[in-house]
């Protein structure tokens, strides 16, 4: 499900993933550089590095295999606090329903 955000102040609009993040599973950290969430890419690749490194890459897939199913709310949360609101009735309803407003 996708819902749209607004920036009443800079007229930006974006389009947001709402619920299980599959790009954060299959492409890790690359994921927020996309975005230009760079905070949460380098805790990414912070948590991608201290895992791995004690499993051979095995714990790397584990952090992005959990953090796939915080991502997309992290990243709204973010939007949100930067003063991006729901552009409809559509968006507010389902980032309602996935309690992220």
């Amino acid at each position: 499900m996708y819902a749209n955000l607004v920036n009443k102040n800079t007229q930006t609009q974006l389009t947001v993933k709402v619920g299980f993040s599959w790009t954060e599973m299959i492409f890790g950290f690359w994921t927020p550089v996309f975005r230009s969430d760079f905070k949460w890419a380098a805790i990414l690749v912070l948590a991608e590095i201290l895992f791995g490194s004690f499993t051979w890459g095995g714990g790397a897939f584990l952090v992005t295999l959990i953090f796939a199913f915080f991502y997309n709310r992290l990243y709204v949360k973010d939007m949100l606090a930067q003063g991006y609101t729901p552009s409809d009735e559509i968006s507010a309803n389902a980032l309602k329903n996935y309690n992220y407003i």
